[in-house]
């Protein structure tokens, strides 16, 4: 019996994560800044990216790269708890700043909504940090 409720607990679990991962938003920012703008346009995105992950919990990361071959193309992997924790993070002083203060720096900017292959160990990768 008492395994049977311990399995029963873990199914749970895992429907629990699994129905908290389908609810996230995963998009991968593609842009393109003008070369004569690139370190401005840095300094925002790492104020905003910081702040967004300090001050929003719904904001499940923000990771900046730039490409190794072209600084001037910059990937940003944002994940989200969910389309509300999103919408919500449009609207914040931090985000809008960075909007408005790099409209004329950005040359292209695209903003795929991706799927998780694997969704029920996305949330392992970021236990593995803590």
């Amino acid at each position: 019996m008492r395994k049977l409720v311990i399995l029963f607990a873990l199914m749970l679990s895992i429907t629990a994560v699994a129905q908290e991962t389908e609810k996230m938003i995963v998009r991968l920012a593609e842009i393109e800044v003008y070369p004569q703008y690139l370190k401005e346009y840095l300094e925002f995105a790492n104020e905003v990216d910081r702040l967004s992950i300090e001050r929003e919990p719904g904001v499940i990361c923000l990771y900046p790269m730039q490409s190794a071959e072209d600084s001037c193309q910059i990937r940003i992997l944002e994940i989200y708890a969910s389309e509300d924790a999103y919408q919500q993070h449009l609207k914040t002083d931090h985000f809008q700043k960075y909007k408005q203060g790099t409209l004329h720096m950005v040359k292209d900017l695209k903003l795929p909504t991706m799927k998780p292959l694997d969704p029920e160990t996305m949330k392992l990768i970021f236990k593995k940090q803590r």
